[in-house]
Protein backbone atom coordinates (compact mmCIF):
# COMPACT_ATOMS: atom_id res chain seq x y z
CA UNK A 1 0.00 0.00 0.00
CA UNK A 2 1.12 3.04 -0.96
CA UNK A 3 1.80 6.09 1.98
CA UNK A 4 3.94 9.09 2.23
CA UNK A 5 4.74 9.97 5.30
CA UNK A 6 6.15 13.21 6.08
CA UNK A 7 9.55 14.16 8.08
CA UNK A 8 8.58 14.13 11.81
CA UNK A 9 12.26 15.24 12.49
CA UNK A 10 15.34 16.74 10.96
CA UNK A 11 16.59 13.58 10.32
CA UNK A 12 13.67 11.97 8.81
CA UNK A 13 12.82 11.49 4.87
CA UNK A 14 9.76 12.79 3.77
CA UNK A 15 7.02 11.30 1.04
CA UNK A 16 8.70 8.04 0.99
CA UNK A 17 6.28 4.97 -0.14
CA UNK A 18 6.40 3.22 2.72
CA UNK A 19 3.98 0.52 2.87
CA UNK A 20 4.54 -0.93 -0.45
CA UNK A 21 7.86 -0.98 0.75
CA UNK A 22 7.67 -2.64 4.13
CA UNK A 23 5.99 -5.74 2.74
CA UNK A 24 8.85 -6.86 0.77
CA UNK A 25 11.40 -5.34 3.26
CA UNK A 26 9.91 -7.61 6.30
CA UNK A 27 9.51 -10.55 3.70
CA UNK A 28 13.76 -10.29 3.13
CA UNK A 29 14.79 -9.48 6.52
CA UNK A 30 12.82 -12.66 7.80
CA UNK A 31 11.49 -13.29 11.18
CA UNK A 32 14.46 -14.57 13.31
CA UNK A 33 14.21 -16.11 16.87
CA UNK A 34 15.18 -14.11 20.16
CA UNK A 35 16.37 -15.65 23.02
CA UNK A 36 14.12 -15.97 26.58
CA UNK A 37 13.06 -12.35 26.61
CA UNK A 38 10.35 -12.27 29.50
CA UNK A 39 7.86 -10.26 28.76
CA UNK A 40 4.41 -11.21 29.01
CA UNK A 41 1.18 -10.58 26.46
CA UNK A 42 -0.24 -7.25 26.14
CA UNK A 43 -3.07 -7.27 27.91
CA UNK A 44 -1.62 -8.13 31.30
CA UNK A 45 -1.23 -4.96 33.37
CA UNK A 46 1.91 -3.73 35.05
CA UNK A 47 1.37 -0.18 36.29
CA UNK A 48 -1.94 0.45 38.06
CA UNK A 49 -3.25 3.89 37.26
CA UNK A 50 -6.82 5.45 38.14
CA UNK A 51 -9.19 3.34 36.11
CA UNK A 52 -7.09 1.65 33.42
CA UNK A 53 -4.29 -0.27 34.14
CA UNK A 54 -1.12 0.22 31.63
CA UNK A 55 -0.53 -2.99 29.17
CA UNK A 56 2.57 -4.72 29.49
CA UNK A 57 4.74 -3.03 26.90
CA UNK A 58 8.04 -3.94 25.79
CA UNK A 59 10.60 -1.46 25.52
CA UNK A 60 13.12 -0.41 22.86
CA UNK A 61 15.48 -2.47 24.72
CA UNK A 62 13.90 -5.57 25.46
CA UNK A 63 13.01 -6.34 22.05
CA UNK A 64 16.47 -5.29 20.88
CA UNK A 65 16.01 -2.02 19.39
CA UNK A 66 19.32 -0.55 17.84
CA UNK A 67 19.66 3.69 19.13
CA UNK A 68 17.87 5.95 17.65
CA UNK A 69 20.72 7.81 14.78
CA UNK A 70 19.38 10.88 15.54
CA UNK A 71 17.85 12.55 18.45
CA UNK A 72 14.08 12.11 19.21
CA UNK A 73 12.26 15.28 19.98
CA UNK A 74 9.59 15.12 22.48
CA UNK A 75 5.72 16.95 21.59
CA UNK A 76 2.63 17.29 22.76
CA UNK A 77 0.38 16.41 24.51
CA UNK A 78 -1.58 14.15 21.30
CA UNK A 79 -4.64 15.45 19.63
CA UNK A 80 -5.62 11.76 18.32
CA UNK A 81 -4.53 8.52 18.19
CA UNK A 82 -4.20 6.91 14.26
CA UNK A 83 -4.78 3.28 13.64
CA UNK A 84 -2.40 1.74 11.08
CA UNK A 85 -1.47 -1.91 9.49
CA UNK A 86 1.64 -3.10 8.56
CA UNK A 87 0.54 -4.48 4.85
CA UNK A 88 2.72 -7.43 5.70
CA UNK A 89 1.96 -10.89 5.74
CA UNK A 90 -0.98 -12.71 8.17
CA UNK A 91 1.39 -14.42 10.07
CA UNK A 92 0.04 -17.59 12.09
CA UNK A 93 3.07 -17.71 14.40
CA UNK A 94 2.38 -15.61 17.50
CA UNK A 95 5.13 -16.03 19.39
CA UNK A 96 6.81 -13.33 21.23
CA UNK A 97 10.02 -14.05 19.46
CA UNK A 98 8.05 -13.37 15.93
CA UNK A 99 6.62 -10.06 17.45
CA UNK A 100 10.22 -8.61 18.22
CA UNK A 101 11.43 -9.95 15.63
CA UNK A 102 8.68 -7.86 13.39
CA UNK A 103 9.81 -4.91 15.79
CA UNK A 104 13.39 -5.22 14.77
CA UNK A 105 12.69 -5.58 10.99
CA UNK A 106 10.18 -2.46 10.87
CA UNK A 107 12.88 -0.45 12.41
CA UNK A 108 15.39 -1.68 10.36
CA UNK A 109 13.43 -0.46 7.70
CA UNK A 110 13.32 2.46 8.10
CA UNK A 111 16.39 3.08 8.95
CA UNK A 112 17.39 1.56 5.46
CA UNK A 113 14.63 4.79 4.70
CA UNK A 114 16.70 7.13 5.96
CA UNK A 115 14.71 7.76 8.76
CA UNK A 116 16.08 8.20 12.79
CA UNK A 117 13.96 5.98 14.18
CA UNK A 118 10.94 3.69 13.64
CA UNK A 119 8.04 5.76 12.41
CA UNK A 120 5.30 4.89 15.15
CA UNK A 121 4.66 5.35 18.50
CA UNK A 122 3.46 1.58 19.22
CA UNK A 123 3.24 -1.73 17.47
CA UNK A 124 0.99 -4.60 18.17
CA UNK A 125 1.59 -8.04 16.88
CA UNK A 126 -1.17 -10.80 15.69
CA UNK A 127 -0.01 -12.79 18.96
CA UNK A 128 -0.89 -9.38 20.94
CA UNK A 129 1.96 -8.47 22.16
CA UNK A 130 2.47 -4.45 22.41
CA UNK A 131 5.60 -3.24 21.68
CA UNK A 132 7.34 0.53 21.82
CA UNK A 133 7.94 1.93 18.83
CA UNK A 134 9.96 4.94 18.38
CA UNK A 135 12.47 5.39 21.27
CA UNK A 136 11.20 6.97 24.84
CA UNK A 137 7.39 6.55 23.53
CA UNK A 138 6.87 4.86 26.95
CA UNK A 139 8.90 7.31 28.98
CA UNK A 140 5.90 9.88 27.24
CA UNK A 141 3.01 7.47 29.30
CA UNK A 142 5.30 8.63 32.48
CA UNK A 143 5.05 12.57 31.77
CA UNK A 144 2.35 13.20 34.53
CA UNK A 145 0.75 16.50 33.68
CA UNK A 146 3.28 17.41 30.70
CA UNK A 147 1.79 14.68 28.59
CA UNK A 148 4.35 14.27 26.04
CA UNK A 149 4.97 11.95 23.18
CA UNK A 150 7.72 11.40 20.98
CA UNK A 151 7.25 13.06 17.24
CA UNK A 152 6.87 10.42 14.60
CA UNK A 153 7.04 9.83 11.28
CA UNK A 154 4.01 7.93 10.79
CA UNK A 155 1.53 10.70 9.19
CA UNK A 156 2.34 13.64 6.85
CA UNK A 157 0.57 16.68 8.56
CA UNK A 158 -0.32 14.86 12.00
CA UNK A 159 2.95 13.47 13.17
CA UNK A 160 3.09 16.44 15.86
CA UNK A 161 -0.83 16.14 17.01
CA UNK A 162 -1.04 12.10 16.87
CA UNK A 163 0.10 8.47 18.59
CA UNK A 164 0.42 6.15 15.72
CA UNK A 165 -0.36 2.35 16.15
CA UNK A 166 0.88 -0.39 14.28
CA UNK A 167 -1.03 -3.64 13.87
CA UNK A 168 0.75 -6.07 12.35
CA UNK A 169 -0.88 -7.80 9.38
CA UNK A 170 -2.96 -7.23 6.04
CA UNK A 171 -6.81 -6.25 6.84
CA UNK A 172 -8.01 -5.15 3.18
CA UNK A 173 -10.22 -7.98 4.00
CA UNK A 174 -9.26 -10.20 6.78
CA UNK A 175 -9.45 -8.60 10.89
CA UNK A 176 -6.62 -8.87 13.24
CA UNK A 177 -6.39 -11.85 15.31
CA UNK A 178 -8.49 -11.85 18.84
CA UNK A 179 -5.33 -11.35 21.07
CA UNK A 180 -4.70 -8.64 18.83
CA UNK A 181 -7.93 -6.74 18.93
CA UNK A 182 -7.66 -7.25 22.62
CA UNK A 183 -4.09 -5.73 22.97
CA UNK A 184 -5.58 -2.40 20.30
CA UNK A 185 -8.22 -2.16 22.89
CA UNK A 186 -6.43 -2.27 25.99
CA UNK A 187 -3.24 0.08 24.60
CA UNK A 188 -6.26 2.58 23.12
CA UNK A 189 -7.82 2.76 26.63
CA UNK A 190 -4.86 3.39 28.27
CA UNK A 191 -3.03 6.39 25.85
CA UNK A 192 -6.94 7.66 26.14
CA UNK A 193 -6.66 7.67 29.99
CA UNK A 194 -3.20 8.89 30.03
CA UNK A 195 -3.69 11.61 27.28
CA UNK A 196 -7.21 12.85 28.05
CA UNK A 197 -8.31 11.70 24.67
CA UNK A 198 -11.83 10.44 24.26
CA UNK A 199 -13.10 6.89 22.41
CA UNK A 200 -13.93 9.89 19.47
CA UNK A 201 -10.45 10.68 19.00
CA UNK A 202 -9.38 7.45 17.61
CA UNK A 203 -9.08 7.75 13.25
CA UNK A 204 -7.32 5.38 10.69
CA UNK A 205 -4.81 6.41 9.14
CA UNK A 206 -6.88 6.81 5.73
CA UNK A 207 -8.88 9.57 7.55
CA UNK A 208 -5.80 12.13 7.02
CA UNK A 209 -3.65 10.83 4.05
CA UNK A 210 -4.88 9.65 0.55
CA UNK A 211 -3.61 5.45 2.06
CA UNK A 212 -5.30 2.21 1.91
CA UNK A 213 -4.11 2.29 5.55
CA UNK A 214 -5.46 0.92 7.83
CA UNK A 215 -7.25 -1.23 5.40
CA UNK A 216 -10.89 -1.83 4.42
CA UNK A 217 -11.56 -4.33 7.29
CA UNK A 218 -9.89 -2.94 10.16
CA UNK A 219 -11.28 0.79 8.96
CA UNK A 220 -14.78 -0.53 9.19
CA UNK A 221 -14.04 -1.79 12.47
CA UNK A 222 -12.61 1.23 14.35
CA UNK A 223 -16.30 2.55 14.77
CA UNK A 224 -16.51 -1.15 17.25
CA UNK A 225 -12.62 -0.09 18.11
CA UNK A 226 -14.20 3.37 19.81
CA UNK A 227 -17.14 1.07 21.46
CA UNK A 228 -14.96 -1.20 22.77
CA UNK A 229 -12.27 1.37 24.10
CA UNK A 230 -15.24 3.28 25.95
CA UNK A 231 -16.40 -0.03 27.42
CA UNK A 232 -12.62 0.16 28.67
CA UNK A 233 -12.72 3.32 30.34
CA UNK A 234 -16.16 3.11 31.87
CA UNK A 235 -17.82 5.44 29.22
CA UNK A 236 -21.72 5.23 28.95
CA UNK A 237 -23.13 6.84 25.39
CA UNK A 238 -19.53 7.72 24.33
CA UNK A 239 -19.56 10.60 21.95
CA UNK A 240 -19.67 9.28 18.40
CA UNK A 241 -16.38 9.91 15.84
CA UNK A 242 -16.61 12.67 13.79
CA UNK A 243 -18.89 12.12 10.84
CA UNK A 244 -18.01 14.01 7.71
CA UNK A 245 -21.34 15.11 4.97
CA UNK A 246 -20.51 14.82 1.14
CA UNK A 247 -22.58 15.83 -1.16
CA UNK A 248 -24.14 13.42 -3.62
CA UNK A 249 -23.61 13.91 -7.47
CA UNK A 250 -24.96 11.89 -10.48
CA UNK A 251 -25.99 12.36 -13.80
CA UNK A 252 -27.79 15.53 -14.43
CA UNK A 253 -25.47 17.11 -11.76
CA UNK A 254 -23.52 20.30 -12.37
CA UNK A 255 -21.59 22.92 -11.16
CA UNK A 256 -18.13 23.62 -8.59
CA UNK A 257 -18.68 20.43 -6.85
CA UNK A 258 -18.85 18.21 -10.67
CA UNK A 259 -15.76 19.91 -11.66
CA UNK A 260 -13.82 19.44 -8.61
CA UNK A 261 -14.92 14.99 -8.92
CA UNK A 262 -14.01 15.90 -12.51
CA UNK A 263 -10.19 16.73 -11.43
CA UNK A 264 -10.31 13.92 -8.61
CA UNK A 265 -11.52 11.21 -11.42
CA UNK A 266 -8.50 12.57 -13.92
CA UNK A 267 -6.15 12.35 -10.77
CA UNK A 268 -6.72 8.83 -10.47
CA UNK A 269 -6.13 7.78 -14.46
CA UNK A 270 -9.39 8.57 -16.13
CA UNK A 271 -9.59 10.75 -19.07
CA UNK A 272 -12.83 12.88 -19.06
CA UNK A 273 -13.53 16.72 -19.74
CA UNK A 274 -13.59 19.29 -16.99
CA UNK A 275 -16.51 20.99 -17.94
CA UNK A 276 -18.74 21.30 -14.61
CA UNK A 277 -21.30 19.06 -16.40
CA UNK A 278 -21.85 15.63 -15.07
CA UNK A 279 -22.84 13.75 -18.09
CA UNK A 280 -22.70 10.43 -19.42
CA UNK A 281 -18.83 10.67 -19.88
CA UNK A 282 -18.62 11.37 -16.17
CA UNK A 283 -20.65 8.73 -15.19
CA UNK A 284 -18.90 6.11 -17.56
CA UNK A 285 -15.37 7.49 -15.25
CA UNK A 286 -17.12 6.76 -11.59
CA UNK A 287 -18.32 3.90 -12.73
CA UNK A 288 -14.93 2.79 -14.16
CA UNK A 289 -13.16 4.18 -10.02
CA UNK A 290 -15.74 2.26 -8.22
CA UNK A 291 -14.75 -0.60 -10.19
CA UNK A 292 -11.42 -0.30 -9.58
CA UNK A 293 -11.97 0.03 -5.60
CA UNK A 294 -14.46 -2.72 -5.06
CA UNK A 295 -17.43 -0.39 -4.97
CA UNK A 296 -20.85 -0.56 -5.90
CA UNK A 297 -20.81 1.01 -9.51
CA UNK A 298 -24.00 2.74 -9.98
CA UNK A 299 -21.88 5.69 -11.05
CA UNK A 300 -23.42 7.96 -8.49
CA UNK A 301 -20.56 9.94 -6.47
CA UNK A 302 -21.21 9.65 -2.58
CA UNK A 303 -19.99 8.79 0.41
CA UNK A 304 -18.67 5.94 -0.08
CA UNK A 305 -16.64 6.80 -3.53
CA UNK A 306 -15.46 10.43 -2.23
CA UNK A 307 -13.86 8.51 0.81
CA UNK A 308 -12.46 5.75 -1.32
CA UNK A 309 -10.69 7.55 -1.55
CA UNK A 310 -11.95 10.09 -4.56
CA UNK A 311 -10.69 12.95 -2.78
CA UNK A 312 -6.99 12.37 -2.42
CA UNK A 313 -4.83 13.82 0.31
CA UNK A 314 -3.14 17.10 -1.13
CA UNK A 315 -0.86 19.34 0.29
CA UNK A 316 2.06 22.30 -0.29
CA UNK A 317 4.28 21.00 -2.72
CA UNK A 318 2.19 18.91 -4.98
CA UNK A 319 1.64 19.43 -8.68
CA UNK A 320 -1.79 17.80 -9.67
CA UNK A 321 -5.34 17.56 -11.36
CA UNK A 322 -6.36 16.87 -7.15
CA UNK A 323 -5.39 20.11 -6.36
CA UNK A 324 -6.85 22.12 -9.35
CA UNK A 325 -10.01 20.40 -7.62
CA UNK A 326 -8.67 22.01 -4.16
CA UNK A 327 -8.50 25.41 -6.56
CA UNK A 328 -12.04 25.04 -7.42
CA UNK A 329 -13.31 24.77 -4.47
CA UNK A 330 -11.48 27.62 -2.89
CA UNK A 331 -12.63 29.83 -5.41
CA UNK A 332 -16.39 28.77 -5.11
CA UNK A 333 -15.49 29.54 -1.39
CA UNK A 334 -14.16 33.21 -2.20
CA UNK A 335 -10.59 32.40 -2.08
CA UNK A 336 -8.84 34.34 -4.93
CA UNK A 337 -6.15 31.48 -6.00
CA UNK A 338 -5.25 30.44 -9.89
CA UNK A 339 -6.35 27.17 -10.78
CA UNK A 340 -3.06 25.81 -12.06
CA UNK A 341 -2.76 22.92 -9.90
CA UNK A 342 -0.02 23.98 -8.34
CA UNK A 343 0.14 23.90 -4.56
CA UNK A 344 2.27 26.69 -3.70
CA UNK A 345 2.15 29.27 -0.81
CA UNK A 346 -1.09 31.50 -1.85
CA UNK A 347 -2.77 27.95 -2.01
CA UNK A 348 -1.71 26.73 1.05
CA UNK A 349 -2.47 30.08 2.72
CA UNK A 350 -5.53 30.21 1.60
CA UNK A 351 -6.43 26.48 2.68
CA UNK A 352 -5.17 27.46 6.22
CA UNK A 353 -7.60 30.60 6.25
CA UNK A 354 -10.39 28.45 5.20
CA UNK A 355 -9.77 25.32 8.19
CA UNK A 356 -9.39 28.05 10.57
CA UNK A 357 -12.51 29.43 9.46
CA UNK A 358 -14.25 25.86 10.01
CA UNK A 359 -12.70 25.15 13.10
CA UNK A 360 -10.11 22.34 11.28
CA UNK A 361 -6.56 21.67 11.94
CA UNK A 362 -4.65 24.45 9.98
CA UNK A 363 -1.97 22.21 8.74
CA UNK A 364 -2.77 23.52 5.10
CA UNK A 365 -3.38 19.59 4.68
CA UNK A 366 -6.75 19.12 2.69
CA UNK A 367 -7.73 15.09 3.64
CA UNK A 368 -11.01 14.22 4.51
CA UNK A 369 -12.32 16.80 6.70
CA UNK A 370 -10.93 19.40 4.51
CA UNK A 371 -12.19 18.09 1.10
CA UNK A 372 -15.66 17.33 3.19
CA UNK A 373 -16.09 20.66 3.95
CA UNK A 374 -14.88 22.55 0.94
CA UNK A 375 -17.54 20.58 -1.13
CA UNK A 376 -20.08 20.90 1.61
Amino acid sequence: MSVSPGPAVANDVPRVNRRSLLVGALGALGVGAVGALGVAKAGAANAAVTGVARPTIASCGTWGAQPATGTVSMTGPPQKILVHHTASANTTDYSQAAAYALARNIQQWHFARGWIDSGQQFTVSRGGYTMEGRHRSIEGLGSGSSTVFPLGAHCTGQNSTSIGIENEGTYTTALPTSAQWTALVDLCAYLCQAYALGPEDIYGHRDFLDTECPGNALYARLPQLRSDVAARLGTSNPPPAPTRSWPTLQQGSSGFRVSTAQYLLRHSGRSLTVDGSFGPGTKTAVVSFQQAKGLGADGVIGRATWEAPLAATCSQGQASDAVRGVQTCLNSKGYAVTVDGVFGSGTASAVKSFQTAHSLDADAVVGPNTWAKLLA
